[in-house]
């Protein structure tokens, strides 16, 4: 799915169904242990009780975003930042519910067959001016979102349908695109081949409405401030000081806002600082927060109720894979790989209850035919293996013609498990190899724009479902993907990649993911590190937060304000 801040903030997507791994690290075990604590313990405190992070009186909840977001206009939004709050004010077609199912969104119902899907939209899907959601928003916003003219990095998941990949390339116009408004309230789409997932994608948010006029007036800002956004979900931007605040209310004009109990999502802090977000909750002033390895045993002091949680994601380093680069050489690749140990990385420097060291680029929870896609198809792994490492190394300096690599650009995050992170590789590398890594050290949204740039060697890099099904991983380092940062190319791996796209047998395209699996595993594609784990702690005066890998995580719109907690 999209793009992530590699620290332990916030995630989007699930897969249908609530996942939760209650495996702990050996060290916070111990800590457990020692401190005589449960994890089912009941939060005994939230601090100052001074009322600032829940008020019942107002319906107001008070949250932190751990990032600025990037990028509101849906047509165009790659990160999970802008993901969590675009999930909150606007919908698509179809969305996620409480139990992690596919429900009705602005569509009360729809037929998808092997040519073409027909979606009907509810009379009362209005916008938060009060105009109706019409068939012709969704014609625009897929138009645009194609165009190459938009540049949208997420132009590729609306290939499915017809037309859309050759438009996307500039071979043909945006109006040829296999989507027509029969009338205001019946959406018509001509698929470019069966697919078996369709009804999964149009719940992303690229598949979002946006309404013509309303983005023609903006004047090219639209999504930039909350005065440029037409929402059409349960909750409205009514203000947004940008690296400081932004603050949803209660859309009055959202179709089924009977389900939504609280008057005001106030994101009154945007900070990444862990140490800061515990002492906001510490202090009564938010009504959530992540863990980290830093402030986790202050929590278990506190006597927090911790709830833990797998939010579906895969963390890597990825190689830049452009002519010129030295990783685009083989050997290098393979040095690296064998020079570093993600079991290491996860139990002796990050050390978090639910992190799993990296196997692969499809993570453990992803469903194959009759049990996980790991188990049917188990992940190629190497060991760490200094001398081989070395041989490889020595490889790679004949076929470049150097006597000694050049200093490699490691971009990473700018936050506190990024910082330990790329040390230890910073560390490990020059101990096993003598590499000299340049650590690049970049706030989100820069880092994002040096990834799309290629201004990089290595990356520390995630990944996060968009949809459920494991294509939604498979597909992203197809050449044609925008998403693939280092721009590996390899035909073979696009043709499994198509395979895994138009097959509706479901043993033939789980075969093509073991093969793009083995592909990425041998050509050294990316070096997978983790699959990550969220320990965080909430107000215990609030209820129904839903926790998903597959769609917008964390998710308030269910909230209720529990009185006398």
């Amino acid at each position: 799915m999209s793009d992530i801040a590699n620290n332990q903030d916030d995630f989007t997507r699930s897969a249908g169904r609530q996942l939760a791994i209650f495996a702990l690290s050996s060290i916070a075990g111990i800590a457990l242990l020692m401190l005589g604590l449960s994890w089912a313990s009941d939060l005994t405190s939230t601090g100052s009780g001074a009322g600032e992070a829940v008020d019942a009186a107002t319906g107001t909840v008070t949250l932190v975003l751990n990032e600025e977001p990037p990028q509101l206009n849906s047509t165009k939004a790659t990160d999970q930042v802008s993901m969590r709050v675009l999930g909150h004010v606007m919908e698509g077609l179809l969305r996620y519910d409480e139990d992690n199912r596919l429900v009705p969104g602005v569509a009360e119902s729809w037929e998808i067959g092997p040519e073409e899907a027909v979606f009907h939209l509810r009379e009362d899907a209005r916008w938060s001016d009060g105009q109706p959601v019409t068939a012709h928003d969704f014609v625009f916003s897929w138009r645009t979102a194609v165009d190459p003219a938009t540049a949208s990095e997420y132009g590729f998941i609306m290939y499915a349908v017809k037309n859309a990949e050759a438009i996307n390339r500039g071979e043909l116009p945006v109006d040829a695109l296999g989507v027509t408004a029969v009338d205001d309230r019946t959406l018509r789409v001509e698929l470019e081949r069966p697919i078996a997932y369709f009804d999964k994608l149009v719940a992303f948010v690229t598949y979002y409405p946006v309404r013509e006029a309303f983005f023609e007036e903006t004047g090219g800002r639209y999504g930039a401030d909350a005065d440029t956004l037409l929402y059409n979900g349960p909750f409205e931007i009514t203000s947004w000081v940008h690296g400081a605040s932004l603050r949803m209310e209660k859309n009055p004009h959202y179709w089924d806002q009977d389900r939504v109990h609280i008057q005001v999502l106030d994101h009154a802090y945007i900070t990444q600082d862990p140490n800061a977000q515990l002492n906001l909750f510490k202090d009564g002033k938010i009504a959530y927060t992540t863990l980290t390895e830093e402030n986790l045993n202050e929590a278990l002091v506190q006597g927090w109720h911790l709830h833990r949680f797998m939010d579906g994601s895969v963390f890597f380093i990825e190689f830049n894979h452009r002519e010129g680069r030295v990783t685009r050489n083989w050997h290098l690749r393979k040095a690296i790989q064998l020079a570093l140990d993600p079991a290491e990385l996860v139990y002796r420097v990050i050390k978090l209850p639910g992190y799993v060291p990296g196997e692969s680029l499809f993570p453990i929870w992803l469903q194959g035919v009759e049990s996980t896609l790991r188990q049917e198809y188990p992940a190629p792994t190497a060991q760490m293996d200094p001398e081989q490492a070395r041989r490889h190394l020595a490889q790679a300096k004949q076929e470049l013609g150097l006597a000694e690599i050049p200093p490699l650009v490691m971009l990473t995050g700018d936050n506190p498990i990024s910082n330990k992170q790329s040390e230890y590789y910073q560390e490990q590398l020059k101990q096993v190899l003598g590499l000299d890594i340049r650590i690049d050290k970049q706030i989100f949204k820069q880092r994002l724009a040096k990834m799309t740039a290629g201004d990089f060697d290595l990356v520390l890099a995630g990944w996060g479902p968009d949809f459920d099904d494991p294509l939604t991983f498979g597909d992203l380092f197809a050449s044609w993907n925008l998403n693939n940062r280092g721009r590996y190319d390899n035909p073979e791996l696009d043709r499994w990649v198509r395979v895994a796209q138009s097959s509706t047998d479901p043993r033939a395209r789980m075969d093509a993911f073991g093969e793009i699996q083995r592909i990425q595993f041998e050509d050294v594609v990316v070096l997978p590190n983790y699959e990550r784990g969220i320990v965080y702690v909430e107000d215990p005066r609030i209820e129904g937060m839903v926790r998903r890998a597959v769609g917008p995580d964390p998710d308030f719109t269910n909230v209720r304000i529990v009185e006398g907690s």
